[in-house]
């Protein structure tokens, strides 16, 4: 039977009881130290190595990002104040807050007005007098109730899971930058209609998981199962697009920007690679490199892209 090399510095030797017989075993002894370097330390008896856990990260930027676009929904049926300018408002017991008539706005949410007026992205306004803040508002307003629930459970179902693995500062970026993407790409192709919602932005936190599944590729082990489940979701949520009022340019551009951004934000050191200061006294960890070849090259490729998009 091979032996297992023993680590430097400590002596092992091997002995066999009741004279080698089917029935005996072996017991390992420990015995005298070799000679090593002065200065350093044994390392602990039995202990290889420690592997630093996955960190997990509280969560409480997604959470504050749900409750901004609530509250920015809120004020802005505040502001449209539908019995001031209709007879025929739905749910009129909410006074001020009551919404629009159906066939005006059948997402029970504002009129156009009001949502122009609180930033939605209109193309004519962010050309001809400039207002390219609108390309940030109108990723945190929303045209109705189902439409803002829909985004907001998905927001919490992909963004907590990201926020976990990956922490506020990337996720929030990722975040705010798929939007701006998303925005951007809606404005260059829609220009007669005024657009409003998050979808850019969560279609760009699901372009990251795309492109964070393949960067990191040697570290998950239902590789195909995984992948397969993404594209899916994916393709369902793109498909989404195709039904009437629903700005899918900007479904398109917000994931573009996410699986672009991935590829630079969320890559992982592959499996094995131990920092040296997690490695035994004495050792070094640097037997690996911290990330393999197609990693960098996807990082240098992807970060050229975002900089020159």
């Amino acid at each position: 039977m091979a032996a297992r090399e023993s680590p430097p510095g400590i002596q092992i030797k091997v002995s066999s009881k009741g004279g080698g017989g089917s029935g005996s075993g072996n017991t390992v002894h420990p015995v005298e130290e070799m000679d090593r370097p002065e200065g350093v330390s044994a390392p602990p008896p039995a202990v290889y190595g420690e592997i630093k856990h996955s960190k997990k990260w509280v969560t409480w930027l997604i959470p504050c990002f749900v409750v901004a676009n609530i509250a920015m929904f809120v004020i802005t049926m505040y502001v449209n104040n539908c019995p001031k300018n209709s007879v025929s408002c739905v749910a009129r017991f909410l006074g001020r807050f009551s919404f629009q008539p159906f066939k005006e706005n059948p997402l029970l949410g504002p009129s156009s007005v009001t949502l122009q007026k609180m930033g939605a992205l209109d193309v004519s306004k962010v050309v001809d007098k400039h207002q390219g803040w609108r390309l940030i508002t109108c990723n945190w307003l929303h045209g109705g109730v189902f439409h803002i629930l829909a985004n907001m459970l998905s927001l919490l179902v992909i963004g907590i899971r990201l926020e976990q693995e990956f922490g506020f500062i990337r996720v929030g970026l990722l975040y705010i930058i798929s939007g701006f993407g998303g925005s951007l790409l809606s404005a260059l192709f829609i220009q007669s209609n005024i657009s409003v919602g998050a979808s850019g932005a969560l279609f760009g936190l699901l372009g990251s998981m795309l492109s964070e599944l393949i960067t990191n590729w040697t570290i998950y082990t239902n590789k195909i199962a995984a992948f397969l489940t993404l594209v899916v979701i994916i393709a369902i949520n793109l498909a989404v697009g195709i039904l009437p009022h629903v700005d899918n340019f900007a479904h398109i551009g917000g994931f573009i920007s996410g699986f672009l951004l991935g590829f630079v934000f969320l890559i992982r050191p592959q499996f094995g690679w131990v920092e040296q200061r997690y490695a035994l006294s004495g050792y070094s960890a640097l037997s690996r490199r911290k990330f393999k070849t197609y990693q960098c090259i996807l990082w240098i490729v992807s970060l050229v892209l975002v900089i020159v998009g």
